[in-house]
């Protein structure tokens, strides 16, 4: 396969790469591959990076198959082949395990669904790639991903939280790197299209339904009245954007002299 893309595309590529530092020599670099326009795209920039980067580094890819079911509770189509087929064409070791998530999500109806797949798909990546000796995993999480979790944490938690570029898990010793960070959707969107890969259709049942489409949503609804809407958010996620914030609550405790000093002076 004849590997290029863009110039554009590689700047930006090479921006998050640099910035963040996120790939060393000898890394052993596991790809998270859903089959969608994203993980394609990383796996494809990622092959670019390996042939042209002065590091020497592997690459393996990895696909969950969370064993979603239709309605009638046969299994969801989930035509993850083509994903495989593009992989023996880039070069990169593939592996798909199967991961009862459904059954999962089933037995536990009191929980977000979109948590709880998250949550046992991530165990599973990290469990597999310590059990190969990879040290890393790369997730296509892009700039509408990082905006969207941005806009969802403030709406839904009250805090100010987004995911980082590279994130260091204490607990396995694992380096999350997302080497998309700067790249927008409709980039990727375009970019497959250029290539002609056909994405795997997401087997989740709650695909299109999440809180996460309604925010994407909303921001495209919001974006014709405030056109700088999109790109204050960007620069909302970053360190020294914070101004003036109100100070962080009190507890009974530490307002319990002040409030008593108040009481006796009203007393007096």
């Amino acid at each position: 396969m004849n590997l290029n893309i863009p110039q554009l595309y590689y700047s930006k590529l090479m921006r998050a790469i640099v910035e963040f530092d996120m790939i060393q020599d000898g890394d052993h670099i596991l790809l998270g591959i859903s089959g969608g326009k994203d993980s394609i795209f990383l796996a494809y920039a990622m092959a670019i990076l390996q042939k042209r980067l002065h590091k020497q580094f592997k690459i393996s890819a990895l696909t969950i198959n969370p064993q979603f079911t239709d309605e009638q509770g046969r299994p969801s189509l989930f035509d993850i082949e083509r994903a495989k087929d593009f992989m023996t064409e880039l070069g990169i070791p593939y592996e798909i395990i199967d991961v009862d998530i459904a059954g999962t999500i089933a037995t536990t109806p009191d929980k977000n669904p979109c948590f709880t797949c998250a949550f046992f798909r991530r165990g599973a990546v990290n469990r597999y790639a310590t059990e190969h000796g990879m040290n890393k995993i790369a997730y296509a999480h892009h700039h509408d991903d990082a905006v969207e979790t941005f806009l969802m944490s403030l709406l839904y938690s009250g805090q100010l939280h987004t995911f980082t570029p590279v994130t260091y898990l204490d607990r396995t010793k694992l380096t999350v790197i997302r080497p998309l960070v700067y790249f927008r959707e409709q980039e990727l969107i375009d970019a497959i299209g250029i290539h002609g890969f056909d994405p795997v259709k997401s087997p989740c049942p709650h695909d299109g339904h999440t809180v996460r489409q309604e925010i994407k949503e909303l921001i495209a609804r919001l974006s014709p009245e405030i056109p700088d809407l999109y790109e204050h958010l960007g620069a909302a996620m970053r360190q020294g954007a914070l101004g003036e914030l109100w100070p962080a609550a009190k507890t009974r405790a530490e307002m319990r002299q002040t409030y008593f000093d108040y009481k006796n002076n009203l007393t007096r």
